[in-house]
Order: C-alpha cells, then sequence, then structure tokens
C-alpha cells in the first residue's frame, strides 16, 4: 500500500506570488495593467468600506460597545 504524500500548504509568501502570477496573467502579461487593476480594486473595495461605515453598518470585530 502506498502512503499518500502529504504536500504542505503554500506559505503567505507563495501565495502572493501566485496570486501576483495570476494578476498579470489576467491582464495578457502586463505588469503595469495588472497594477492599475488591482488600484481600481482597491479603490473600489475603499469606497465601499467607507460607505458602510458612513452608514452605520457594524460586522464582525468592528461591533463596539456602545453602552
Amino acid at each position: 500500500m502506498n502512503e499518500a504524500q502529504t504536500v504542505d500548504p503554500p506559505s503567505d509568501a507563495e501565495r502572493l506570488e501566485i496570486a501576483a502570477d495570476q494578476a498579470i496573467a489576467a491582464c495578457g502579461g502586463d505588469a503595469r495593467e495588472a497594477v492599475k487593476a488591482l488600484l481600481v480594486a482597491l479603490e473600489f473595495t475603499e469606497k465601499q468600506v467607507s460607505e458602510g461605515y458612513v452608514r452605520g453598518v457594524k460586522h464582525g470585530r468592528f461591533n463596539t460597545y456602545s453602552g
């Protein structure tokens, strides 16, 4: 019987490298376009978080004592 080989999950650094490669590949291999796309995504996310904060939306660990 063959023992199943265990594969360690990728480290944080390896996961970051994989994500960077995927982002560049998604932009046709153009690293500058990948950076621009990620900046747009970041701006969108920041806007969503900011709007939620202004509306008083509370999620997870940001629920603070108001008592």
